[in-house]
């Protein structure tokens, strides 16, 4: 296992981070359990939850993957050897289950959710606790231009960071991480942190893969020259780069056969670049699905990759492809498809 540096911090994190956001939905906690035995069996000592998990969120399973999460530790007693990475919900996104769906990143929510979030998961701190998504209306989650709404109210992100520093000085988190931002949001932050003192983000939580390399396009300088490192989730598309769901098929236990809110990879023209990065995989004789995680690990913007499995195989597989060599024959194929079809997924 390789292992990078979070942020500036004196944490070392694994290339591949354990996702488990399936956890308590497609995966009961005996499957958990062995998948998370496999990983640190293979080196990974970063894993990342957030309260709202599992996906999709319905009020029936809310937060079981973290208390599945705190039951391995407390089975195992093993929790000083995991970076453990979480993360507060935010307003919208279909889960007003989640404190009546009133949801802020204010002093009243995220003392809430995070204390919640600590007696689930078993432990005193998190090591990295992240906001899941903006409070304000931005682009994320599948939108790629920006529409400004003059009329929107979010909370200063001042009163934010306030609030995560004063969780710090508790000792209940040890850093504080980004996701689904913006290069204005990252930037932001950044500056108040480092005006006033407060928590400095150490990490971005966005989406990265073969079909939607947006983060190239803003973030990707502030991720190396802040040391606010890229965690890439969706680094298969929802899977739809293993190539499994190719021509149509829809394997019975897939993500896509369950749930109809994956739509984000499967629009045409997005099927079709993914086609092209399949059918490049398998003429290199390479398995498509290592290809497309071993392009994401190995980007000098990344810190970690976030991988996830419905099964130990599949968890297998994707933890051999940190030791995948891309040739520069491979790269310049692969740049040649992003530069025909760029960035197809939103």
């Amino acid at each position: 296992m390789e292992y990078r540096k979070l942020g500036r911090t004196d944490l070392d994190v694994s290339a591949l981070c354990l996702g488990t956001m399936t956890w308590g939905e497609q995966n009961t906690q005996d499957e958990a359990f062995a998948q998370i035995a496999l990983a640190k069996a293979r080196g990974v000592n970063f894993i990342d939850t957030a309260e709202m998990y599992p996906v999709p969120p319905r009020p029936e399973t809310y937060a079981a993957t973290e208390r599945i999460i705190g039951n391995w530790f407390r089975a195992n007693g093993d929790r000083d050897d995991w970076v453990l990475a979480s993360k507060v919900a935010g307003p919208g996104n279909g889960i007003s289950h989640i404190r009546d769906g009133q949801l802020r990143h204010n002093r009243q929510h995220i003392v809430a959710a995070l204390d919640e979030s600590l007696k689930r998961l078993q432990t005193d701190r998190i090591d990295l606790y992240q906001l899941h998504w903006p409070e304000r209306s931005t682009n994320f989650f599948g939108k790629l231009g920006y529409q400004h709404q003059a009329s929107d109210l979010f909370t200063p992100l001042e009163e934010t960071l306030e609030v995560l520093d004063e969780q710090v000085r508790a000792g209940k988190i040890r850093h504080v991480g980004l996701s689904n931002e913006t290069p204005w949001g990252t930037m932001k932050f950044l500056q108040l942190a480092e005006a006033r003192g407060w928590p400095r983000a150490v990490s971005i939580q966005n989406p990265y893969n073969l079909l939607n390399r947006s983060f190239e396009v803003g973030l990707a300088e502030v991720a190396i020259r802040e040391q606010c490192g890229l965690l890439a989730y969706s680094p298969l598309a929802f899977g739809m780069l293993s190539g499994k769901y190719e021509n149509g098929a829809r394997p019975e236990k897939g993500r896509l056969t369950l749930f109809s809110r994956f739509a984000r990879y499967s629009n045409p023209q997005t099927v079709a670049a993914c086609s092209r990065y399949v059918q490049l995989a398998r003429e290199h004789g390479l398995d498509p699905a290592q290809m497309a995680l071993a392009f994401v690990t190995r980007q000098p913007f990344v810190t970690s990759n976030i991988i996830g499995a419905t099964d130990t195989a599949q968890l297998q597989s994707n933890l051999d492809s940190l030791q995948l060599n891309l040739s520069d024959e491979l790269l310049a194929a692969i740049e040649a498809l992003h530069q025909e079809q760029p960035n197809p997924a939103p």
